[in-house]
C-alpha cells in the first residue's frame, strides 16, 4: 500500500478505501489509484481478506455428473449468480455415490466455502449438520436431502411422468413401457409413481414387466427396451424417465421396423431435429440453478426463516414420436 500509495501521490487510507470500494475518494484520484496499483503488478491478498470478512467469497456445487448436458444450464445458472455476487464457483461430481458425495462436500467445508449447492447422491444427509450449524449455508437441488431439514429446489417429477404417460394413453396406447434410474434415486421413484397414477387413472393394468428400473449405462437400458417391444405382450409405447435413458430408447427403436412411441423425461439437443422429433417432458435446469442460487445467497445475506421446498413444474412438448398411434 505504501508503494501504490506513493506512486499515486495519495495517502494510504485514500488506497485503502479504493481497494475496499468506500466512498469519498474521486474518480480521478480512483483511476490514479488502480492505475498505481495496475503498474506495480499488485494483486489483493484474499488469505487476508478471508481473516479479515471471515468470508471466502466461495461457494461449492456438487453434481452427479459434469458431463451429463441436464447439468450443464444448471451450473453455468448457479454459476451467473455467483458472479453477480462477487463470489467464485468451484464443480465437483459425485457420480452417483453417496460416499464420494460425503467427502466433496466436507473437502468443500474444508476449504470453507460459504455455501454449499447440492444434487444428493446419498439419503442420509446427517454428516452436515455441524457445518450448517457453524454457517455453511447449504441448498439441495433436484432431489431432497436424506434425514435433515435444509432448502430444497425441485421439479415435479411426479406430474411431469404423470403428464407424459397420459399422452400417450390419450394417443390410443394401452400397454406402455416404463425404463428409467436406480430406484434409490428420489426422482426416479418419483417419476415412477407418476407413471403408474397415469395408468391407474385410466383404469389400466401395470404388467410388471413393462417396468425396468435400474443403471442407464446403453446396455442395460437396450435389454430392457428389447424384452418389453419383444416380450408375449410388447408394449406400443415406451416412457423413458430420464436424457440418457431417451438417448438410448431413441437409437434402439430406430432399427425397428414397426412404430413404437416414445415420450421422454428430459429434453436433450437435436430432440427436435429426429424424425419424427422426440415428445419430451421438459424440466427448466438453468431454472432449477436460478432458483437455487437465490435462496443460497438469501441465507448468505441473512435470512433466517424455517428451510423450504420449491417445486419447479415441468411442461409437455410435443414433437411427434408420442403422437404416433399404437401399431
Amino acid at each position: 500500500m505504501k508503494d501504490v500509495a506513493a506512486r499515486a501521490g495519495v495517502g494510504l487510507k485514500t488506497v485503502s478505501r479504493v481497494v475496499n470500494g468506500e466512498p469519498g475518494v474521486t474518480p480521478d484520484t480512483v483511476q490514479r489509484v488502480r492505475n498505481a496499483i495496475e503498474a506495480l503488478g499488485f494483486r489483493r491478498n484474499d488469505s487476508a481478506r478471508i481473516l479479515r470478512k471471515g468470508r471466502t467469497a466461495s461457494i461449492g456445487l456438487v453434481l452427479e455428473d459434469l458431463a451429463d448436458p441436464f447439468y450443464g444450464p444448471l451450473s453455468r445458472a448457479v454459476e451467473e449468480a455467483a458472479r453477480a455476487h462477487g463470489a467464485l464457483l468451484i464443480h465437483g461430481s459425485s457420480a452417483e455415490d453417496p460416499e464420494r458425495e460425503r467427502e466433496l462436500v466436507l473437502a468443500f467445508c474444508a476449504r470453507r466455502v460459504d455455501g454449499l449447492i447440492v444434487v444428493p447422491a446419498g439419503d442420509d444427509h446427517r454428516y452436515l449438520e455441524p457445518e450448517i450449524a457453524a454457517g455453511i449455508a447449504t441448498v439441495f437441488v433436484d432431489r431432497p436431502p436424506g434425514l435433515i431439514e435444509a432448502d430444497v429446489v425441485l421439479t415435479d417429477s411426479y406430474a411431469g411422468a404423470r403428464e407424459g404417460v397420459a399422452h400417450l394413453i390419450a394417443h390410443g396406447h394401452r400397454r406402455i413401457g416404463f425404463i428409467g434410474d436406480l430406484p434409490r434415486i428420489h426422482t426416479a421413484r418419483e417419476r415412477l409413481r407418476g407413471y403408474r397414477a397415469a395408468m391407474a387413472g385410466a383404469g389400466l393394468p401395470v404388467d410388471e414387466t413393462w417396468v425396468s428400473l435400474g443403471p442407464t449405462d446403453p446396455a442395460r437400458v437396450r435389454a430392457a427396451a428389447r424384452a418389453m417391444l419383444d416380450g408375449a405382450r410388447p408394449v406400443t409405447a415406451l416412457f423413458s424417465a430420464n436424457n440418457r435413458v431417451t438417448v438410448t430408447a431413441v437409437r434402439e427403436l430406430s432399427g425397428r421396423t414397426r412404430p413404437v412411441a416414445l415420450v421422454g423425461f428430459d429434453d436433450f439437443e437435436l430432440a427436435d431435429l429426429l424424425d419424427p422429433g422426440v415428445t419430451v417432458i421438459a424440466q427448466d435446469a438453468a431454472q432449477l440453478g436460478r432458483t437455487a442460487a437465490d435462496r443460497l445467497f438469501r441465507r448468505l445475506d441473512g435470512a433466517d426463516d424455517p428451510p423450504e421446498v420449491t417445486t419447479l413444474p415441468t411442461r409437455l412438448i410435443p414433437r411427434g414420436s408420442g403422437e404416433l398411434p399404437p401399431a
